[in-house]
């Protein structure tokens, strides 16, 4: 009795209150972290319970979830790159705003095979985070860095659903082999692009990116070798992290709209020109009544969405972080039929083991990307068909469509060699792709517990694509009419035509290297070793069918059914950076690489660099201020090497057979023969060699950061086609080792913060690049009378170029006549100055005239936080570039209008400048400046907060390609190559985004 009474005086009222102390402790914390400079939430911040070793990190939306002793009262939240913020814990909802500082030169930087530190680094290497990303609905992941980095142009290749962009580091380092550069995601260096896909980055979901590195200059790019003449661009994907699983939903809606079209004539000017000039040039009865606008007619609205659902956190306990992801894009294109999907799918595994020795990162990401490719050659016919005639007519024939024909044969076949209507190529074609691939490895990092700051890294990885698809003409279509055959009368081997395609590629990757770093307090320094071995192999297989018609007869058969290309890679790398008195960096790299590319005595390649850097501020007399927060000075020397963009077996004798026109005969009989190829059994590495000296400066603690680089860079040995002999080769043009090319450049990036307070935040990033390539030898042996390589084909006539690669000029420049104006400034037809003076005008009288390439190009981006709303933009300069007007120096003539072939064709409006009845191709008239500012992104967003437990909405607006400045009168003053010829226009595209974290 007197223990029952005990009982519940005493111990269960202090049962009571354990239990209740242990619920308190039982408290759950939840909150998004954002920064003060985007308003959008941050990945990967560690939240610490002030005190103790409990702690989180936030997932890809910003969100966290922890749980905290009743007495906590204090959350620290910590990032590299930002300030250490304190939070104070009200409720169970408790956010963070964290500051940028980029002062905190501690932060690591993802390079070539592992990190270093930032203070550490010796070259040109740029890093851009999701924070600083281009805003918009983005296709193609290079697209988030577009006018962001100094040294960088990436330039769209067009606005076709899923196209690419062409990206240049600090220019090209070649004529003929690849000027792209190396690009590695997650450790593995991807392959080029597979059949079936416009664009091979296309098939990677930008929302999964976390963060861009650009090596630029030797010292960083060189531990790559032979892969890094073009630069290398590393991509990091986002990853798990530990803490509560957290969700994130994104979509964004947006419609592309044309931002222009090409100038060409009405119906009505058309019908003025013939009533005044076609009698005796054309049959008047061939003129049409209709007024079509052609471009109206192959051009539309084009709707899309991007819908991406991610989960990240940990489970088992927290030792197993993970990341999860979806994404599906719709885009339908500008070009009538024309549509593009992906489906992806990202899975990462990042857990520790063994005391966190053992670090293992799994990554695997699949993609299908689905094309209809809408017929660009409907372009073209839109700008040059008669816009006096209709879309459609009433006879079923030819699918209803307007069409040419020639009633003089049996049964009125399309007029030979006259244009096809335009809608009639997009509506009578289905050419479709189905492209599959993954990219996947796995990384084992053992820190050696023996041996204090060694580290043995494994990394596996593959690369495989698969692209199959089909192009079929409806038997309907005027040219697979033209394609019957008539034989006694009737017409034959009738319908449509069915082409098919199927190709892979593979990739697999090998790396093992050992890091040793470490500091050594006695003597004041830091060593950081790395040495290591790499294996990649390549193979592209091609099935090669024949073309048919619908009743399976072939129009085409090919010459092998099967093909297939294969080359290694084999590496051997090591790098030392050393670093004295936490101010003085050395830096020294050498790779060799071996390729089967080329012959045994050449397949060696050895690549070497070095750098140094002083970090100026650590100075005493320096350390202390308050104006200079950070200045250091760099010099950089490397070598690095090129073998992309050439034939797997270029040294070696090789025969073909020969296809259906190229046969031997024999009396009455066609035979197949083997035709040798070209080869030069000595192609060796081309070689590029960089110099690089640059300083890097903060002040007002680093409120105004930035950095100026100058450099230098020559290519010798250049991998170039060249013409030789005839019958020293089995062709008359060959690609061989010849010819030196050389660079200098200037580089500078600011970054400022002219106003920040707890409400407002405005942040400018101004980048400014200007390169000057100069050709300096493009022969084996001296020539006086050699004027270079001719380049950039055009269309109209034969065989005709306007560009040449010629010493003492930049690669590709304009080679064209000087035009002569009359008194008005109007040009004269055929009037040309005789620039040799000896009273011919010919080919003698070309000159080169400009660069298709920029010298100068700027990037100029601003962002502004105001509460919950933040906005900015990013826009771009280009200066000193200029184009050649192939649509005006083929359209613009009396002669497209009257075509001798007896139909109306459509003229550009220059011809109203002109006049111009015959065609001028080699005229310095077409060639003209295309300098330009275009806005390229104009964003704004609100954080609308938590809109019901545990969710946070937040909401974007964005214009992309909002405007363009330029004196060009072409449609886009952006052209790759110089050379403007109906190009699929970029659209201008408005999207509204909702994310959702959870």
């Amino acid at each position: 009795m007197i223990f029952k009474r005990l009982l519940k005086a005493i111990v269960l009222p202090v049962l009571l209150l354990l239990s209740m102390a242990v619920n308190a402790q039982d408290k759950v914390v939840t909150g998004k972290v954002t920064d003060s400079k985007t308003g959008e939430g941050l990945a990967g911040v560690t939240i610490t319970v002030k005190g103790t070793r409990t702690a989180t990190q936030t997932n890809a939306g910003g969100m966290y979830s922890i749980k905290v002793p009743a007495s906590a009262t204090i959350l620290l939240a910590s990032s590299a790159g930002f300030a250490l913020q304190e939070i104070s814990i009200n409720g169970a909802t408790t956010d963070a705003v964290m500051v940028e500082t980029t002062a905190n030169l501690n932060e690591v930087v993802v390079v070539g095979y592992g990190t270093q530190r930032k203070k550490d680094l010796t070259g040109a290497v740029a890093s851009i985070g999701v924070k600083d990303f281009v805003k918009g609905a983005l296709q193609s992941p290079e697209q988030l860095i577009s006018g962001k980095v100094a040294g960088v142009q990436i330039t769209s290749n067009g606005g076709a659903p899923g196209s690419g962009s062409t990206i240049r580091i600090r220019g090209g380092a070649s004529l003929n082999a690849s000027n792209d550069p190396l690009i590695v995601i997650d450790g593995v260096p991807i392959d080029g692009g597979v059949s079936g896909s416009s664009n091979p980055l296309n098939m990677i979901n930008p929302n999964d990116i976390e963060n861009f590195t650009i090596l630029k200059d030797p010292s960083a790019a060189a531990i790559y070798g032979s892969r890094a003449s073009n630069g290398v661009i590393l991509i990091t994907t986002k990853k798990g992290s530990r803490g509560k699983v957290r969700y994130n939903f994104s979509s964004q809606f947006f419609a592309q709209t044309i931002p222009g079209s090409v100038d060409v004539l009405s119906a009505d000017q058309i019908r003025q020109i013939v009533g005044t000039k076609g009698v005796g040039q054309i049959d008047m009865a061939k003129l049409g009544t209709a007024n079509t606008n052609w471009q109206d007619e192959i051009y539309k609205t084009a709707f899309g969405q991007d819908v991406n659902l991610s989960a990240s956190g940990a489970i088992m306990d927290g030792k197993l972080p993970f990341r999860i992801s979806g994404g599906f894009l719709n885009q339908d294109g500008m070009l009538k039929t024309g549509n593009f999907k992906r489906q992806t799918l990202g899975f990462n595994l990042s857990p520790k083991f063994f005391k966190d020795n053992l670090k293992v990162d799994f990554n695997l990401k699949g993609a299908r990307t689905t094309n209809r490719f809408a017929n660009e050659g409907a372009i073209g016919g839109a700008i040059t068909f008669d816009p006096t005639q209709p879309v459609r007519v009433s006879s079923p024939r030819f699918g209803g469509f307007y069409t040419y024909i020639d009633n003089r044969q049996l049964g009125a076949p399309p007029t030979d060699l006259s244009p096809s209507n335009p809608v009639s190529l997009l509506d009578m074609a289905e050419n479709k792709s189905e492209v599959l691939r993954s990219i996947g490895n796995l990384q084992l990092d053992y820190s050696l517990p023996w041996i204090k700051g060694l580290r043995a890294n494994l990394n596996i990885g593959y690369d495989v694509q698969r692209g199959t698809g089909t192009n079929i003409i409806s038997d309907s279509a005027p040219s697979t009419y033209r394609r019957r055959n008539i034989v006694n009368n009737v017409i034959v081997n009738s319908g449509g035509e069915n082409n098919q395609y199927d190709q892979n590629r593979q990739n697999l990757l090998g790396d093992f290297y050992l890091n040793y770093a470490r500091d050594f307090s006695g003597i004041n320094s830091r060593v950081d070793f790395t040495a290591g071995t790499g294996y990649q192999d390549f193979i592209i297989r091609t099935k090669n069918f024949p073309d048919r018609r619908f009743d399976k007869s072939e129009i085409t058969k090919p010459v092998f059914a099967n093909s297939e290309g294969q080359y290694t890679l084999i590496s051997y790398y090591g790098r030392l950076i050393y670093t004295l008195a936490n101010k003085y960096v050395l830096t020294g790299t050498v790779r060799t690489d071996g390729s089967s590319k080329f012959a045994q005595g050449n397949r060696w390649g050895v690549f070497p660099s070095g750098a140094f850097a002083w970090r100026i501020s650590e100075e005493g007399f320096l350390r202390n201020s308050k104006a200079v927060s950070d200045l250091k000075l760099r010099v950089g020397y490397g070598v690095t090497g090129q073998q992309d963009g050439i034939d797997y077996y270029g040294y070696l004798a090789r025969y073909s057979a020969s296809n259906n026109q190229a046969n031997y005969q024999f009396g009455n009989n066609f035979t197949s023969l083997y035709r040798p190829a070209a080869y030069d059994p000595n192609l060796k590495w081309e070689t590029t060699t960089n110099i690089n000296a640059a300083i890097d400066f903060g002040f007002l603690n680093d409120r105004i950061n930035g950095s100026v680089d100058v450099f230098y860079r020559k290519t010798k040995d250049l991998l170039s086609v060249v013409p030789v002999a005839l019958g020293t080769n089995f062709s008359n043009q060959l690609l061989t080792n010849v010819g030196n090319i050389e660079s200098q450049g200037v580089e500078v990036t600011i970054n400022a913060t002219p106003f920040k307070s707890k409400t407002f935040q405005w942040d400018i990033g101004f980048n400014f690049t200007y390169v000057n390539p100069e050709i300096t030898n493009l022969l084996l042996n001296n020539d006086p009378t050699f004027k270079g390589n001719p380049t950039g084909g055009i269309s109209g006539g034969t065989g005709n170029t306007v560009q040449i690669h010629s010493v003492g000029y930049q690669p590709a420049s304009f080679f064209v006549r000087k035009q002569i104006y009359d008194p008005a400034g109007k040009p004269i037809e055929g009037l040309y100055e005789d620039l040799n003076r000896d009273g011919i005008i010919n080919e003698n009288d070309l000159y080169r005239y400009k660069s298709p390439a920029s010298p100068v190009f700027m990037g100029f981006n601003s962002s502004f936080i105001i509460g919950k709303w933040n906005a900015g933009f990013v826009s771009r300069m280009n200066l000193g570039n200029y184009n050649y007007s192939n649509f005006n120096s083929s359209n613009g003539v009396e002669r497209q209008i009257f075509n001798p072939l007896g139909w109306l064709g459509n003229a550009s409006t220059d011809y109203l400048k002109t006049g111009f009845v015959n065609n001028q191709y080699f005229s310095d008239y077409y060639v003209q400046n295309a300098s330009f500012f275009r806005m390229d992104n104009i964003n704004v967003g609100y954080d609308a907060g938590e809109i019901f437990k545990g969710a946070r909405l937040r909401l974007t607006a964005n214009v992309q390609n909002a405007f363009v400045i330029t004196n060009y009168t072409g449609l886009d003053p952006e052209v790759g190559g110089g050379i403007d010829n109906r190009i699929y226009p970029r659209p201008r595209i408005f999207a509204f985004g909702v994310n959702v974290d959870f």
